[in-house]
């Protein structure tokens, strides 16, 4: 079982609706058994998730997460309390389908809880805490559930919960925009992490453009102007003992990728990016 976290502290880079989408490539395509934790306060991939097209929601996952997730306090914000908790016992917290929503016979999902924001007032002792994600996701290994990937939806900034998630990770992927921003980004998060996940060891990182401009199935030469500049970036960190690359796939931009969060099914039309993403991603796992 694999860990894998999705982050970057600029907004609207595309984090969420990447984390979705390979989640599902990999559950639909690859038929690979994956689990999504949205671990952020504003809920934007939860939402995502639970909207039809219409903008209904699901029946069926809105009484689960009122009467049964919430209702039996077994949300990520229950788990992470009794985690704190706990006081040299064992962290006694049930890994099942209260805990995590069955979304198809492939893909799993932990929803966020609008109560993460109070973990802005750090409520939790950041240092204590630390292992809550190591301990859960051995939890999750360790239950009847098998899982091949677990994919964390962190937030754009540094709460006790994804402290804990990017110490605990196998990977860290940082989607990026093409513009100004991007190479300058890369390098102060990449001190961000590596100071704030030290003294544990820094998990392998990968950089790759979202929303990328493209021709003929190719980069436009301002697009790949930024590609060219992140891979400078990757690379001088790369010699400061830090596993870091940027890969050469990218995600193009496309305006309706919103709209295929709600479906069921993977959309066709992402496919050959995303199985490339993947395979990329596979390489860094040594699979």
């Amino acid at each position: 079982m694999k860990a894998i976290a999705t982050i970057n502290f600029k907004g609207g880079v595309g984090k969420t609706t990447i984390t979705w989408l390979l989640a599902k490539y990999i559950a639909e395509k690859e038929n690979k058994k994956v689990l999504v934790f949205d671990t952020d306060a504003q809920m934007s991939l939860t939402l995502a998730v639970i909207l039809q097209e219409n903008g209904d929601m699901y029946g069926e996952f809105d009484q689960w997460y009122e009467n049964t997730h919430k209702a039996k306090q077994r949300t990520i914000l229950d788990s992470m309390d009794k985690y704190d908790k706990n006081i040299g016992g064992p962290f006694d917290f049930p890994i099942d389908f209260k805990f995590i929503y069955n979304f198809s016979e492939n893909l799993h999902f932990v929803p966020s809880v609008v109560d993460l924001y109070w973990l802005e007032l750090d409520v939790f002792d950041r240092e204590k805490v630390k292992g809550f994600v190591n301990a859960l996701l051995g939890k999750i290994k360790n239950s009847k559930l098998h899982y091949d990937y677990v994919f964390f939806d962190c937030p754009p900034n540094f709460t006790p919960l994804s402290y804990s998630v990017l110490s605990s990770v196998d990977h860290i992927l940082i989607p990026i925009n093409p513009d100004v921003f991007a190479a300058r980004g890369i390098r102060l998060m990449i001190d961000g992490l590596v100071s704030r996940i030290a003294p544990w060891k820094a998990p392998s990182m990968s950089v790759f453009l979202n929303k990328a401009k493209v021709r003929q199935n190719k980069l436009t030469q301002e697009s790949n102007k930024y590609l060219q500049e992140a891979k400078r970036v990757t690379s001088i960190s790369s010699k400061n003992d830090i596993k870091i690359e940027t890969y050469d796939c990218f995600i193009p931009e496309r305006v309706d990728i919103k709209r295929a969060i709600p479906t069921r099914k993977f959309p066709m039309e992402f496919e050959d990016s995303f199985r490339i993403l993947y395979n990329n991603i596979k390489k860094n796992l040594g699979e």
